[in-house]
């Protein structure tokens, strides 16, 4: 299996609405193919391929004291396109 390494991490509150209008920006990239990240100095920037694998995760995990914390996790994957891409017709 290979090594996975963290290229970009942020996490912070927001709310409702705030994260609802940061995922709506975010679905307009993914639609756009490009995704720029930023946060203080550090920058990301990803070009996604046409075909993408989608994973939606829901779970609940038990904090103790703290309570059930509930997550909602939305997954984004792709391998590298091959270069030369399909045979055509031109």
């Amino acid at each position: 299996m290979g090594k996975e390494i963290r290229l970009f991490k942020s996490q912070e509150r927001k709310s409702r609405s705030e994260a609802g209008e940061f995922l709506h920006r975010l679905a307009d990239r993914i639609s756009g193919g490009q995704i720029t990240l930023g946060q203080g100095q550090e920058e990301i920037e990803l070009k996604l391929p046409h075909s993408l694998i989608l994973e939606v995760q829901v779970e609940d995990e038990d904090k103790g004291k703290k309570g059930v914390q509930h997550s909602l996790e939305i997954e984004i994957k792709w391998f590298d396109e091959e270069k030369g891409g399909p045979l055509e017709l031109r």
